[in-house]
């Protein structure tokens, strides 16, 4: 009797770009292809521990709901350790999803995280899913660290921005990964239409005119009136140089752990902070996904 080849799910890490894993789930699902294993970096690691709980259904319908008022409500600013301390966002999942641990999920799922202080490349497989998820996710400079067992921990995408790996250790044997910033290097900055409208959040506007300071702002050629592009923000240069980090690692570590079949979705359009474009991402992510299906199928066969 053939053994059925046990199938893991490596979601990479994006920021918004992540919500497209909810349509690459979609279209395997569609297809008949249902992981054995679920693993998440960072934004994959959101969507994955949703998917491992048997959540995904309540998780798009929120998705697919998210306004930019809603994404700024989720902001509780810091002063150190990053912009924002992540409490307002873990305490909306705990309120809204029971966390029965990871090693009660339906799915075996784990995601990975950095450890501050060694660099270490530290798999989240155990515990509270929020508070591993909330570690995975916590974006230097933007997110502030993650205590867990005496270890500061940071972002996985510093690290291993698609998880293979980890799929392979939890008893993959095939293993299909999607990578969302592959597309992301030599893209040309776009200059914003108009700026999106900030709810002013404090009485005192000082929300406003502190998120008002990452707005792309114009270089003082232009204000003269010479042609020149857009000096980008402060923090779109941070997620900019971030990402061509992660596209450099991630072509690194795949080359050396390659997965089975790899989905790779077109988001280059989809900036790293558009969470309330939540449906454009689904579809991008099914539309991927679809593509890759033949060569997926033929895998399984």
């Amino acid at each position: 009797m053939k053994h059925r080849s046990r199938i893991g799910l490596a979601l990479g890490s994006g920021s918004a770009r992540g919500w497209s894993h909810i349509g690459v789930i979609r279209a395997l699902e569609q297809a008949g292809i249902a992981p054995d294993i679920v693993c998440g970096t960072s934004v994959g690691a959101i969507v994955g521990a949703a998917y491992a709980a048997g959540e995904l259904d309540r998780f798009e319908t929120w998705v697919r709901q998210l306004s930019w008022p809603a994404v700024v409500g989720f902001l509780d600013l810091k002063m150190g350790g990053g912009l924002m301390g992540g409490g307002k966002l873990v305490e909306f999942f705990r309120s809204r999803f029971d966390d029965c641990g990871i090693e009660n999920l339906p799915k075996a799922f784990g995601c990975v995280a950095t450890d501050l202080s060694s660099g270490r490349e530290i798999w989240l497989r155990e515990g509270p899913v929020v508070d591993s998820v909330r570690a995975s996710i916590a974006l230097p400079g933007v997110f502030t660290p993650s205590l867990r067992e005496g270890l500061l921990l940071v972002d996985g995408g510093l690290v291993n921005p698609v998880p293979v790996s980890l799929c392979r250790a939890m008893g993959a044997d095939i293993v299909i990964a999607v990578d969302l910033n592959w597309d992301l290097v030599g893209r040309r900055y776009r200059i914003p239409d108009a700026p999106q409208p900030i709810p002013a959040l404090l009485g005192n506007g000082l929300f406003d005119n502190f998120l008002a300071r990452f707005r792309a702002v114009k270089g003082t050629a232009a204000e003269s009136g010479e042609s020149s592009p857009a000096v980008p923000s402060m923090l779109e240069v941070l997620t900019t140089s971030l990402n061509i980090m992660q596209v450099r690692i991630t072509q690194s570590r795949l080359a050396g752990e390659p997965a089975d079949a790899l989905i790779r979705p077109r988001l280059s359009g989809i900036a790293a902070t558009d969470f309330h474009r939540g449906a454009v991402s689904i579809a991008e992510g099914m539309r991927a996904a679809e593509h890759a299906l033949p060569m997926i199928h033929e895998m399984l066969a």
